[in-house]
């Protein structure tokens, strides 16, 4: 970008005002600052890959929100909606005695919708650049809309007498599909230990931690808190599904939760900086 002299040239040797002059000519109307950098390049933002420093916060704020919907979820429907493991023990349990208990049906539809939501959001990621800013960005509006709409039949449709209704599968094949997004997220910025669907693995690599008792240990940092905030999302959510706010409420927070990682990955720092 040229460099202007005061406030601004004419050419290289001429002075921006003229002495012998009042009449102030084409001088004058020469912006003070260029426009063509006025704006910031919102493409060129777009198009970086954010940096890994630190991302791991927002990683770990993913845990609130799936203590949030699978504390709401098990508290209205009897299934969950990101942690598998418990859903495929149920079916396991339905098809022993499939007459005793629907349960198991919620439970299929929900691994179902997680496991074509996984075939999607990696497949994505990896097409698109795993870690650049629009595709994260993009990841996360999608998993809110999804939460969205499912908010959206739990508060204006009708509830059903039936146990197994489409406004109870939908959503929770809505919310389900979207859950993986955030699994897919921890691998694409390289934090596969916080996939914020599983706390197994993570119990069993915290306390086998050779340093475990070290004072400075960021892994086992990142280990201890993940089902700490899971568990205080937990409490949050199955606390608001018995409430007046009821699951639908739970499923709103966590559409602005989702809205918040989508701002946090827009103003994340790049990782060329």
């Amino acid at each position: 970008m040229a460099q202007s002299n005061g406030y601004g040239t004419v050419g290289d040797s001429e002075p921006a005002f003229n002495s012998g002059s009042r009449g102030g000519g084409a001088d004058e109307d020469q912006p003070l600052l260029p426009r063509a950098n006025s704006k910031p390049n919102l493409r060129k933002k777009l198009m970086v890959n954010v940096h890994r420093d630190w991302a791991d916060v927002v990683l770990l704020l993913c845990y609130v929100i799936t203590g949030l919907l699978d504390s709401a979820s098990i508290s209205t429907w009897g299934s969950f909606v990101s942690m598998q493991t418990g859903n495929t023990v149920y079916i396991g349990l339905g098809l022993a005695a499939p007459k005793e208990s629907k349960r198991w049906i919620k439970s299929g539809v929900s691994l179902i919708s997680f496991c074509i939501g996984s075939f999607f959001f990696s497949r994505f990621h990896r097409y698109f650049s795993p870690s650049r800013r629009w595709v994260l960005c993009a990841s996360f509006l999608a998993q809110m809309i999804l939460i969205v709409v499912a908010a959206a039949i739990l508060t204006w449709v009708p509830k059903s007498s039936k146990e197994i209704s489409w406004n109870v599968l939908v959503p929770i094949a809505l919310v389900a599909f979207q859950s993986c997004g955030q699994a897919v997220t921890s691998r694409a910025l390289k934090y596969n230990a916080l996939t914020s669907v599983v706390l197994t693995s993570i119990y069993c690599d915290l306390f086998s931690d050779a340093e475990l008792f070290a004072f400075h240990n960021v892994e086992r940092n990142r280990r201890a808190a993940a089902p700490i905030l899971l568990l205080i999302g937990a409490v949050i959510g199955g606390l608001l599904a018995h409430s007046a706010i009821g699951t639908e409420g739970v499923l709103w927070i966590a559409a602005v939760l989702k809205f918040g990682v989508v701002l946090s990955w827009f103003f994340w720092r790049d990782a060329e900086e």
